[in-house]
């Protein structure tokens, strides 16, 4: 027999050699009892679940506003519930029946209550990680393997998951080094994931740095965080990545064709935040696109509009494209409105009126003083354009040209400056004739 196989073979015997002697211990007519037990408490526990959970649910939805930190904590809270009622009676069970027996009856139920509380730790623990497949892996993982050390399952549980193992030539791949890599690269991660939040908590509290830089830090710091948990993770369990470079180069040369776009937009990303062209809440202007940016991605700006539409674009295009940045050195922005009055009208006056409505509106900046030109004689009217600053772009474009609008409507009115519209008339000649054409009415 190839000897992999007969040292698979081994360790399966080895362990159910061990699983019989268990289960022949529980057999025993002092432990029968305990055994009784603990399922009957575990069976009171799953009904006792279920008014719990709704009490649990209903308060939750009665406190509006619960941060996402706490949602998730109800959430694994009710999906543990189970565990956790019986791990509580089974303690409770266990101190009541130890004022007046011996520990030996009722060692089981220590030892329930033990793997009990040790779950319910690496249950709330594996939430940490943000990852849900290494976090339902650690989940498993660990708390596999705390029944085994519990139970004494240890070394042939060990000695099992050793024995299954692919080879490489020098190189020999076993499931226990997969378990392990996974449960310590889990815990590394969410470390941090931990020291991410915090550092970015710190980062975005500095108000030294631009928002773009913040951005580049932020993203730099999840990088070396994760990578270095994936690196250390798998060297901590003896993975040999030295094979890896090879592979890597092959690997990169291959999707290099292929993903030419996603790399264009990936070094765009770095780029815009390095020159600082666009950062989080400038308002811009790509094409038909106007809106403010929400947040800047490794692949794709986030812009949102002011109708809410949020536009996903490319940082290929922000870097080739001729944008429009209203908020680049600063936030002022000139505007201007068209507008005409009747000949009649003294133009001095109009220009007079239009600069003190225009003061008028909140928005419009009284330090940059708004002016009114005239710029045409037109065919109904004598045309104006009147430029004022504002300082809040996000807040809007058209509605503050409304505002003005309103304010010209006001004055003008107030002070007899007609807005005159287009107006024809026809004159007879002398000496034509004028014919009209009854119509026929057909019944």
């Amino acid at each position: 027999m190839d000897p992999l196989n007969q040292e698979i073979v081994n360790a399966t015997q080895g362990l159910l050699v061990q699983a019989e002697a268990f289960i022949r211990s529980l057999l025993l007519p002092r432990r029968l009892y305990q055994v009784a037990g603990i399922i009957a408490i575990l069976l009171f526990a799953r009904l006792l679940r279920v008014p719990l959970s709704r009490r649990l649910s209903a308060r939750a939805r009665a406190h509006e506003g619960l941060q996402k930190w706490q949602l998730r904590l109800v959430v694994t809270l009710d999906r543990n519930l189970t565990l956790l009622i019986f791990t509580v009676l089974n303690w409770l069970a266990f101190w009541g029946l130890s004022q007046v027996t011996w520990p030996s009856r009722i060692q089981l139920l220590e030892v329930a209550g033990t793997i009990g509380v040790m779950l319910l730790f690496v249950n709330f623990a594996a939430k940490l990680i943000g990852n849900r497949f290494l976090s339902r892996v650690v989940t498993w993982g660990a708390g596999f393997w705390v029944v085994a050390v519990i139970l004494g399952f240890d070394a042939e549980v060990l000695s099992f998951l050793d024995s299954l193992a692919i080879s490489f030539g020098d190189f020999r791949l076993t499931a226990l080094t997969v378990i392990k890599a996974l449960i310590v690269t889990g815990l590394l991660v969410a470390g941090a994931r931990m020291l991410t939040r915090g550092a970015t908590g710190r980062i975005k509290g500095n108000a030294d740095i631009s928002p773009s830089m913040q951005v580049l830090a932020i993203k730099a710091t999840q990088l070396f965080l994760f990578g270095g948990a994936f690196y250390i993770g798998l060297k901590a369990v003896g993975f040999d990545l030295t094979g890896l470079a090879v592979l890597s180069g092959a690997i990169g040369v291959g999707l290099g064709f292929g993903l030419q776009k996603v790399v264009s937009n990936l070094v765009s990303g770095i780029i815009i935040l390095l020159d600082k062209s666009i950062k989080p809440g400038d308002v811009i202007s790509l094409g038909t696109t106007f809106g403010w940016i929400e947040a800047l991605g490794a692949r794709y700006v986030s812009v949102v509009t002011r109708d809410g539409k949020e536009y996903l674009i490319p940082n290929e295009d922000l870097i080739t494209g001729q944008v429009v940045n209203w908020s680049h050195s600063n936030r002022f922005v000139r505007l201007d409105l068209f507008f005409g009055t009747a000949y009649d009208d003294d133009p001095h006056l109009v220009r007079k009126l239009a600069i003190e409505a225009a003061l008028g509106v909140d928005r419009v900046l009284g330090d940059r003083l708004p002016v009114c030109h005239i710029v045409g004689f037109g065919d109904s009217s004598v045309d104006f354009i009147l430029r004022f600053w504002i300082a809040d772009p996000t807040a809007g474009l058209t509605n503050i040209r409304g505002n003005v609008y309103l304010a010209l409507w006001d004055t003008f009115k107030t002070n007899g400056i007609s807005i005159p519209f287009p107006q024809r008339e026809v004159k007879v000649l002398e000496g034509s004739k004028l014919t009209t054409r009854a119509r026929r009415s057909h019944r």
